[in-house]
């Protein structure tokens, strides 16, 4: 995959006063990706991170390491792509690839999220298969599951902080998103109807808040 300059869209620029100041801070904060071999290397590098899931990965390197997305924007693409048909952290991929390249950016990013990972599956099918009966190995499972589940949960409070500049506000925010918790966790209602029902809450309140 070639070097080529970035075609990221420029940032808009701000009117004045306070917001002048607070939209030159975040563009301060991030950069953007110089290259569509880059994005896919990133975005192998993370893959190759995610054991039991990639959000606790994707957050660290996507915002903290490499600076693409500041966290509100993080939590923003994150939330768009837990609704869009698709593995969610797929679905990312190709928002961010396709921003700075079009179509070239978001092939290189999901290329880097499958290549490898599926190469490294497909070796250890046939090994698995001759273990999996094993004690240690059920244990060693158990035990990766409950660090992945620890890490998403760290993540997730992590992230409540860019909530600060929702339109809906951090409480609002917080009490749909428990509200959608016990409904999957304790009610066991549908992931369609907990989406449409407060999805559909969330946006009416959102839209609401935004009326002059």
């Amino acid at each position: 995959m070639g070097t080529e300059p970035s075609h990221s869209p420029a940032r808009p620029q701000p009117a004045v006063g306070a917001d002048a100041g607070a939209a030159t801070e975040t563009a301060a904060e991030t950069v953007a990706p110089r290259s569509v071999r880059e994005l896919f290397l990133a975005f192998s590098w993370l893959a190759l991170q995610g054991f039991g899931g990639v959000l606790a990965v994707a957050q660290r390197e996507l915002v903290e390491k490499k600076r693409w997305l500041t966290r509100e924007e993080f939590t923003q693409e994150w939330a768009v792509a837990q609704i869009m048909p698709g593995p969610n952290v797929i679905n990312m991929a190709i928002v961010l690839g396709g921003r700075h390249f079009g179509w070239r950016g978001a092939l290189a990013s999901v290329a880097g999220m499958l290549t490898v990972p599926f190469l490294i599956v497909c070796s250890l099918v046939s090994l698995y298969g001759q273990i999996d009966h094993h004690p240690a190995v059920a244990g060693a499972l158990r035990g990766m599951a409950a660090v992945s589940a620890g890490l998403i949960t760290a993540t997730g409070i992590k992230l409540i902080a860019g909530l600060r500049g929702n339109v809906l506000g951090r409480l609002a925010c917080l009490v749909l998103g428990g509200l959608c918790f016990a409904a999957m966790a304790w009610l066991r209602l549908p992931l369609a109807w907990v989406l449409l029902v407060l999805g559909t809450a969330g946006m009416a309140l959102a839209w609401r808040r935004l009326e002059p």
